[in-house]
């Protein structure tokens, strides 16, 4: 696991790929390894098997907010912007302060056409912003 991580900081995706594996199959249990994998899957754009490592997290682990967000970010690459507002909706549900969430959620909210909806979400992300 901790490997994995070292290669994911190098941009050494398939490396971490690979030891976020072993890692899963050490402990199937381990919801972080399976969001770790998706995200280096996600740097690869293997979209779908990144939403699949997520939703093994979220299983795992169904207050992974981070997961719920990724999950919407592959979704929203995907052209399948639906899910992709539900998922940032459930992060900022588990995360209120979500800045990032919000924003994400705006963007697909966008792609939509629901641009009330978008600018709302966009402007409560740049609020959270400025309170960090």
């Amino acid at each position: 696991y901790n490997r994995g991580v070292s290669h994911q900081e190098l941009g050494e995706y398939q490396k971490a790929i690979d030891d976020y594996t072993k890692a899963i199959v050490l402990n199937p249990e381990n919801a972080d390894a399976y969001f770790k994998r998706g995200w280096n899957y996600d740097e690869l754009r293997e979209d779908q098997k990144a939403i699949d490592d997520y939703t093994t997290a979220i299983r795992l682990d169904p207050n992974h907010d981070a997961a719920y967000h990724n999950r919407g970010v592959s979704y929203h690459i995907l052209g399948e912007y639906q899910k992709a507002v539900e998922n940032y909706t459930k992060a900022i549900e588990l995360n209120p302060d979500y800045a990032i969430g919000y924003y994400n959620r705006g963007n697909s909210y966008q792609k939509l056409g629901e641009h009330v909806k978008a600018n709302a979400d966009h402007v409560k992300a740049k609020e959270l912003q400025l309170k960090e």
